[in-house]
């Protein structure tokens, strides 16, 4: 006999939540096939959609809204049994570091995971640009931090590696332009110093129309069809395409996110903080 698991209605909630099944599938680390197979199957147990596709989102029937509560209240006593049962006696501050761009929504769950396995511990949590997190962990001023770089240092704990590249909205003709519009961020990073050596070595005229200090902000002006910009591979939508070399735009150097701790620093909530992040990254 077919049953509603809390499998299904945790992915049911993200895609409602998220208003879009790719964003709900980044949600719960997983793949925007496996996602729209889980919400089939939890239709033909209904019997009935809880989604209507529109353009490029879902907006929930009346099946969808009456579920809605029902799901949310079944994962909330699931998660608090789960904390009441898992919960230790591990206590301290942590002052934890992690970057306002794509996986700020992952590493946010994380830390949420995180408290509620260990409430006792104290977070103090810094989102921002991560450009300056080494320097806070040299200086003391965090515990750790995930912060990308373009060329790891030796034994670095290297989380995640991702190929950057030139995109532009695939329904605004810039490249005839002249000087060619480019979005950048706007504080020292070497995402931005990779983009200006780029378009030095290419000799063609650009001009910055948009800056922002966020991975978001570069990525919402190229989807506006404003400029183009460089973004990591998995910031790709179907309303952006990648720049070819033919086009002018040739490989770009790989991002590497990685994971730092406070030099000297062997405090048991460091330690489960390191060891949460990587087994989500499957790390270790």
């Amino acid at each position: 006999m077919d049953h509603l698991s809390s499998d299904l209605l945790r992915t049911f909630l993200a895609v409602a939540e998220a208003g879009s099944v790719t964003e709900g599938a980044a949600r719960v680390y997983r793949s925007q096939s496996a996602v729209s197979l889980q919400v089939r199957k939890l239709e033909d147990i209904l019997g009935r959609p809880v989604f209507d596709r529109h353009g490029r989102g879902v907006v929930l029937t009346e099946a969808g809204e009456r579920l809605l509560p029902v799901a949310r209240d079944i994962t909330r006593k699931l998660d608090a049994t789960l904390r009441e049962l898992t919960s230790d006696d591990l206590h301290g501050k942590l002052r934890l570091g992690i970057p306002d761009d794509q996986t700020k929504d992952r590493l946010s769950r994380i830390v949420a995971g995180f408290a509620q396995s260990h409430p006792l511990v104290d977070l103090d949590v810094t989102c921002a640009l991560s450009a300056g997190f080494p320097d806070a962990l040299a200086s003391g001023a965090l515990d750790i931090a995930i912060f990308e770089v373009a060329t790891p240092g030796p034994g670095a704990d290297i989380l995640q590696e991702e190929r950057t590249c030139w995109m532009v909205s695939r329904h605004h003709d810039l490249l005839s332009r002249d000087p060619l519009p480019v979005a950048l961020f706007d504080r020292d990073c070497w995402w931005r110093d990779a983009a200006l050596d780029a378009l030095a070595a290419a000799g063609r005229p650009f001009r910055i129309v948009y800056s922002s200090q966020s991975v978001s902000g570069v990525a919402a002006a190229i989807e506006a069809g404003i400029a183009i910009g460089l973004l990591g591979a998995s910031g790709m939508t179907e309303d952006l395409r990648r720049l070819a070399p033919e086009e002018g735009f040739g490989d770009m150097p790989v991002s590497n996110l990685v994971l730092g701790v406070r030099p000297g620093a062997t405090t048991p909530p460091i330690h489960a903080m390191r060891t949460a992040i990587r087994r989500a990254f499957g790390a270790g």
